[in-house]
């Protein structure tokens, strides 16, 4: 499996693209630059699809989810194979990338997983109030954090005030106005790097918190 890698040092954490955007996207480019900014080590990888639509340039929908777990457990071992014993890590992404990534929580996670950060959690589809996608979370194994901004219309702050996480670990870090690329509008006055450079150094906290058996 072919993967970027970016920073030099700090805990480890793997990303997984959107549903219709690959690992080099703008998207992921800004993510990543943020948190090796707050001084995370970062590496990328993309699901077979995904992988298919670089070699000959089609596009796909995404593979069913068996196939993108499976995917996400094969990078978790090939990273561990290469890591130091006992080191920890984080998995996550974007999107449709972070959401499978919360699953491996749910479902017999790995010990070295220390957590999970998802940028712009796909809560439900847009406009589908009655399709939440939360279902799994009591079952989570590690904590999980997200940045979600205040506009997402996969999950808009209005829309997750009443939810209540009972005792899922759960921390949800709101992006102020923005969208699910944390774009802010122009009249906001705002910076979509600077809200993500917030966003990162909020995740670097609960990184922290987690390692340290805090959170």
């Amino acid at each position: 499996m072919d993967m970027l890698y970016d920073g030099h040092e700090g805990p480890l954490v793997l990303l997984a693209h959107g549903a219709g955007a690959p690992m080099d996207s703008g998207a992921m480019n800004r993510i990543t630059s943020a948190l090796v900014a707050a001084g995370f080590r970062v590496g990328r990888f993309e699901f077979p699809y995904m992988m298919k639509r670089r070699q000959d340039g089609r596009k796909r929908p995404p593979d069913g989810m068996k196939t993108l777990l499976r995917a996400w457990r094969d990078c978790i071992d090939q990273v561990l194979d290469a890591c130091e014993p006992g080191e920890r890590l984080f998995i996550g992404g974007k999107s449709m990338g972070g959401r499978m990534a919360t699953h491996i929580l749910a479902e017999e996670c790995p010990e070295a997983v220390a957590g999970a950060m998802v940028f712009g959690y796909p809560f439900h589809p847009p406009g589908k109030l009655d399709r939440w996608r939360i279902d799994h979370f009591p079952r989570l194994e590690r904590p999980l954090w997200i940045a979600q901004g205040e506009r997402d219309p996969f999950g808009k702050r209005q829309e997750l005030a009443d939810i209540d996480w009972g005792r899922a670990p759960v921390r949800v870090h709101w992006v102020a106005n923005g969208d699910h690329d944390f774009l802010p509008t122009r009249r906001s006055g705002l910076d979509q790097d600077s809200l993500l450079a917030e966003a990162a150094s909020a995740a670097a906290d609960f990184g922290q918190q987690c390692l340290e058996g805090g959170f």
